[in-house]
This record gives structure tokens, C-alpha cells and sequence, in this order.
């Protein structure tokens, strides 16, 4: 499997910011890591070598971003407008630098998939209804899609806008809306097992249905916790079966 580190300095951020490539061709996959993790996190517990089939096969290329979440609303010294500010700075990262990145090391054609598990699902999901003109579509695994959740009881404009569970049942903007309506990729996965939050799944996907976006709920039984078995088991599977 091609392997490739890269690192710039990211002027939305302020900071150097390392991104990891695995393969050559195929739809992009964006990886999003999870609460606290970094941009190597999939590949350390041995997600890359489940996709293995599938990239060196030349179906996906996957790009795997770090997380700012400890500089945001991990970080118990800020305060919560400032951990909003820092969420916001990291979308404009996304879509000012990495977006382009990815272009440019495939094709401005090729489609990019958003997707993470557990924070970083609620970070895919919000990256691309934010901007569906440059996302493609999204699979969120054991996500849940209330930003309040992690906000420390926060809240403001910035967390209300980064929170697809507030917005998206007011979106109004009939461009954003088509656009996300034309999305064929909008997973949505959940297990039953512990620390899982199959309701908030449903929740979500409840309120997508009432905006008329075509969407895929799949709940996976008890078995299936919040951690990396279920999340290894989810993502080839459905690499493999829907794109």
C-alpha cells in the first residue's frame, strides 16, 4: 500500500498540520479522527489494513487529517467561545486547504467522502452539510449530532451552527438543500452495544427525512460497541458494498 506524510502550515490554524495518505487512485475518503486522536489514529488500530483490498485496488484513496479537538472542546482550560472559534478555524482548514490538497492529488472530479467514528462522526457529518458543494457525501459511524453534547453547556451561535442537529431542522436555503439532497452517500451506522447511541442515529436521521434528503440508517445489533472491532467491521463492509 502507497504510503505518503505530508505537512504544511496551515494559515487557518497557525500551526503545522500533518495529513496521511494511503494509495493512488480510487473516490477520496476523508478521515476525520475520533475525540482526542490524530491523523495516524486509523492506521494504529489496523482500520488501513482492513481497507488494504480496496485502496492498493485503486477504489478509494484515503486522506486521514488531525484532530484540534483538544484545542477546542476537549480542552477544559478554554473558554467555550474560544473552543467555538477553534471548531470553526478547523472547517475553514478543511475546505480552504485540505479540500484543494486532495483535488490536486487527484482530479477536481474525483468525489470526497467525509467519514469518522464517534466525535469524528459528528465532525464528517457537519463538514459536509456545511459546504455539499465541495463534500460529496458522508459516513458517520456511532456519531451522535448534537455538538451540545461535548460543549460543556455552551452555547452560542458558533455551537448552534456546528451542530447539524440544531440547524439542519431550520435550513431553509433551497441551493444548500438540492445540493445535499443530490448526495447518493449520506451513511449513517450505529451498534447497540455499550457507550453506543443508536437513538441519537435515529434522531438525526429523522430529521433528514423530514427535509426530504435521502439517507442510509443502519443500526447493527448489541454486540456492536463503541470501539475499533465495530468500527473495522463498518467501514470496509461498506467501502466495499456502496461506493
Amino acid at each position: 500500500m502507497k504510503r505518503e506524510l505530508t505537512s504544511w502550515y496551515s494559515p487557518a490554524l497557525q500551526k503545522d498540520m500533518p495529513i496521511v495518505t494511503y494509495g493512488d487512485y480510487g473516490f477520496a475518503l476523508l478521515l476525520v479522527p475520533t475525540a482526542a486522536a490524530d491523523y495516524l489514529e486509523y492506521e494504529r488500530f489496523q482500520l488501513m489494513d482492513h481497507l488494504a483490498p480496496f485502496i492498493n485496488s485503486g477504489k478509494v484513496k484515503v486522506f486521514s487529517v488531525n484532530s484540534i479537538n483538544n484545542e477546542s472542546w476537549l480542552n477544559k482550560e478554554m473558554a467555550g467561545e474560544h473552543k467555538a472559534i477553534r471548531h470553526n478555524q478547523f472547517n475553514d482548514y478543511i475546505f480552504n486547504e485540505v479540500v484543494p490538497f486532495i483535488k490536486n492529488s487527484t482530479s477536481w472530479n474525483t468525489p470526497i467522502i467525509t467519514c469518522g467514528a464517534s466525535f469524528g462522526a459528528l465532525h464528517s457529518m457537519n463538514l459536509f452539510l456545511k459546504r455539499p458543494d465541495l463534500i460529496d457525501g458522508v459516513l458517520a459511524m456511532s456519531g451522535v449530532y448534537d455538538l451540545t453534547e461535548y460543549s460543556k453547556g455552551h452555547f452560542d451561535d458558533q455551537v448552534y451552527f456546528n451542530s447539524p442537529a440544531h440547524y439542519m431542522p431550520n435550513l431553509t436555503n433551497h441551493d444548500t438543500l438540492e445540493q445535499i439532497r443530490k448526495s447518493k452517500h449520506i451513511h449513517i451506522l450505529t451498534g447497540c452495544g455499550a457507550y453506543e447511541d443508536p437513538e441519537a442515529a435515529e434522531k438525526f436521521a429523522g430529521i433528514l427525512y423530514n427535509k426530504g434528503i435521502n439517507y442510509e440508517l443502519s443500526v447493527w445489533g448489541k454486540e456492536w460497541t463503541h470501539d475499533w472491532p465495530t468500527w473495522r467491521a463498518m467501514l470496509p463492509l461498506f467501502i466495499e458494498t456502496r461506493f
